[in-house]
């Protein structure tokens, strides 16, 4: 209940501006919060809740737990004096399109735009940016949107090419002399994934790994990867598939064969989700993959969020609220630290909340120019025997 009142508060705010303490003293800076909250799905024309008391429908939770964490650093903002306005949009609105929000008269002086969006979102998220030459923070989808010669654009979930790129260093600081095999399946994402590990290769300034590329179809069994293993060597195994079933699969049952053939399993970022490693099939071998994000949640400010949820809403965190949170911590001091010359601070790691940004320009390669910044940071995280922990 304390959840769908938040909701129902959330339905009532979105649809004005959210201000700081006192309007007498209202700050020049404005911030625009863009997230899935699916106001229009969940109540009716009457500000009636659709479902019980007692739903709460996951398909909105992710929106919504992102907001929670933004109004929570907005809140810190506010004690310490920092009011900014702020004005709070639902990209699934079904009176207005995203188009039609990006274009509202109060978004012409907004100084800083947080977007929770889908990959589907992004050119138009970045278009407006560039637009009104004003930042836009993509906090979710991993990817650029085909964005060129943009300085206001910030993707802050790693891209696909960035993640590729990283876990290959990764493995050339750490299992460069193992025997190394990627099994794929067939699909336009595999032969993405293949071309960054091969142009990388071609590219590094250190010695190029020697990758194995199996194919197996969705239903492979043990003894098509047995063919490939070898009882006197480990063999660091890579999952060169995006699909989480396909994952799972190979994992378990290299896992089943990890006692007399040994093995490391590498996974991909879409594996941050997975929390099927804790049951017992995967015991015994090492599974790592790599995120952007990551935070132990043993720090005192996750620790005051986390009771704050436990006795508040009688619930438990998820990654997203800590999102919300840091992103807007963040991007908010640096906000009223440089004000319209935001945009060109946009890479200071100042203001540091759970994990370590490190976002940087990404390079046009033929026209030299900068297409946009990414985060460059990469977390790798290694599940075994069902505890999870950080490795690099």
């Amino acid at each position: 209940m304390k959840k769908i009142f938040l909701f129902v508060m959330i339905a009532v705010a979105s649809a004005k501006c959210v201000v700081g303490q006192n309007d007498s003293t209202r700050s020049t800076y404005r911030i625009a919060i863009f997230a899935p909250l699916y106001l229009d799905s969940a109540f009716t024309s009457f500000d009636e809740y659709r479902y019980t008391k007692n739903v709460f429908p996951k398909f909105i939770n992710a929106g919504l737990e992102f907001y929670e964490g933004a109004q929570l650093a907005l809140d810190s903002l506010a004690k310490d004096g920092k009011d900014l306005e702020v004005f709070v949009y639902d990209t699934r609105s079904a009176k207005e399109s995203l188009d039609q929000q990006l274009n509202r008269p109060e978004l012409q002086t907004v100084d800083l735009i947080i977007a929770h969006c889908a990959s589907n979102e992004v050119r138009l998220f970045a278009e407006a940016g560039l637009r009104k030459n004003i930042p836009i923070i993509n906090t979710s989808a991993p990817n650029d949107g085909g964005t060129t010669n943009n300085p206001f654009f910030v993707v802050l979930n790693s891209t696909l090419k960035t993640q590729c790129e990283g876990i290959y260093r990764y493995i050339q600081k750490y299992y460069a002399i193992e025997r190394i095999v990627v099994f794929r399946k067939k699909g336009a994402s595999e032969d993405q994934i293949k071309s960054y590990f091969d142009d990388y290769g071609k590219s590094t300034m250190s010695v190029p790994l020697k990758m194995k590329y199996v194919d197996l179809n969705d239903s492979f069994t043990v003894n098509q990867l047995r063919s490939q293993l070898d009882t006197a060597r480990r063999t660091l195994c890579i999952a060169g598939s995006l699909d989480g079933n396909f994952g799972k699969r190979l994992a378990s049952q290299l896992a089943s064969l990890n006692n007399k053939y040994p093995s490391t399993v590498m996974g991909m970022p879409t594996w941050d989700g997975i929390k099927d490693f804790t049951r017992p099939e995967y015991k015994g071998i090492e599974i790592i993959y790599s995120t952007p994000f990551y935070n132990a949640k043993t720090d005192k400010l996750s620790q005051g969020i986390t009771n704050y949820f436990n006795t508040a809403m009688y619930a438990r965190p998820s990654d997203m609220v800590f999102r919300g949170y840091e992103v807007t911590w963040k991007f908010g001091k640096l906000l009223l630290q440089y004000g319209k010359d935001l945009s060109s601070n946009i890479t200071n790691k100042q203001y540091k909340v759970f994990t370590d940004l490190d976002i940087q320009p990404v390079i046009n390669k033929q026209s030299r120019s900068l297409d946009y910044f990414e985060n460059k940071k990469l977390y790798f995280l290694k599940w075994q025997d069902g505890i999870i922990k950080a490795v690099y």
